[in-house]
């Protein structure tokens, strides 16, 4: 057989070692620990209220057999990162556990990439895809969203007791954030096919597996119940492990990602990543020609919002961010093009899937 002499890919793939899912599983956090030989020094990463919902019992486990240094962090901003390694580097931690919300587990990966250590991914809410990616999402002094390259936990540790506590807008936006997959992989397809863009077939079947799995659900996930956790936790954390298999976020973010980063430079603080993903996801499934409809739809049914006003945003607020969307992330080619919308453009996307 004749050899391909010009062939020269090489692609590095890092996954969870160890996914626990269910009741009652923060239990085995130390077990983890000792399993997977992380030596005796590490960093209990968390904040001030995911502490109390399962920092302290994390750390009262596993501090038995482990000195244990708890870091209390905030946002991920890229200073606070910064003093996070710092403070992980002086205790001479060799292992990581990342225990909080989004946040919290991004400056995990970023501990865990920088300081070359295993983390375990331990969350107390699942408001997007990332608890097991190898993906974080920080803010630059500016205060704009820049994804970059973490590591992905060693472990995931999710807790179905725990995660239920948490109130509902948390899991219905990290639903809203996979279902968006629908969109993002009908970009990245487009942009394979119009600008010969490295696509991952495998990864693409994963994205989407994740999102139709949760369209599928959606009349089973409801507030203040395990069992919703538990049908959301697996199509959550495949839509992670899609990105770890194509080595971008490609295959779970497009146009609709970048209408909610244009809302995040805008409009801060005013709804969750997700949500605004979920919302984008709408307009830019329209715009691909495909069944926004139905996306709409499973929104509506698990309770995430699929309108301006839901997300406290004023119509021309969502006119604004569609037309400045393409601008976000121009290295990323989407159904916006190079060009992006005119306001008239904007507006009738808006008004036509309801949005506004």
């Amino acid at each position: 057989m004749a050899q391909d002499v010009d062939f020269t890919k090489v692609r590095s793939m890092n996954f969870p070692r160890s996914v626990i899912l269910g009741h009652g599983v923060i239990s085995q956090v130390k077990d983890v620990c000792d399993n997977l030989l992380f030596g005796k020094k590490g960093v209990l990463i968390t904040g001030e209220k995911t502490y109390e919902a399962a920092g302290k019992a994390v750390y009262d486990q596993v501090s038995e057999s482990y000195d244990l240094t708890t870091l209390f962090v905030g946002n991920a901003e890229k200073s606070k990162i910064d003093k996070t390694v710092e403070e992980a580097r002086d205790t001479g931690a060799t292992f990581a556990l990342a225990v909080g919300g989004g946040s919290k587990i991004d400056i995990g990966k970023m501990v865990s990439k920088e300081l070359g250590i295993p983390f375990v991914s331990i969350p107390t809410s699942i408001a997007h895809d990332g608890i097991c990616s190898d993906r974080a999402s920080i803010k630059t002094p500016e205060g704009a969203p820049m994804t970059i390259q973490g590591m992905p936990p060693t472990a995931v540790i999710a807790d179905t007791e725990v995660l239920v506590k948490a109130p509902y807008r948390y899991l219905a936006s990290g639903c809203a954030d996979v279902i968006s997959n629908m969109t993002a992989l009908r970009d990245w397809d487009f942009a394979r096919r119009i600008r010969d863009e490295e696509y991952s077939t495998s990864a693409a079947i994963l994205a989407e597996y994740s999102a139709r799995s949760l369209i599928e659900s959606a009349p089973s996930i409801r507030p203040g119940m395990e069992d919703s956790i538990w049908i959301c936790l697996k199509p959550i954390i495949a839509s992670g492990v899609s990105m770890c298999i194509a080595g971008t976020s490609r295959p779970t973010s497009g146009s609709e990602h970048m209408f909610s980063h244009a809302l995040d430079l805008m409009h801060p603080g005013k709804a969750l990543h997700g949500e605004q993903c979920g919302v984008g996801c709408i307009m830019m499934m329209s715009l691909h020609g495909g069944n926004w409809k139905e996306i709409r739809d499973a929104l509506k049914t698990i309770g995430a919002p699929t309108t301006a006003a839901e997300l406290g945003l004023s119509d021309e607020d969502i006119i604004d961010a569609l037309q400045a969307a393409n601008k976000v992330r121009k290295e990323r080619f989407t159904i916006l093009g190079d060009n992006g919308l005119t306001r008239s453009a904007a507006r009738n996307l808006a008004k036509s899937t309801g949005v506004i």
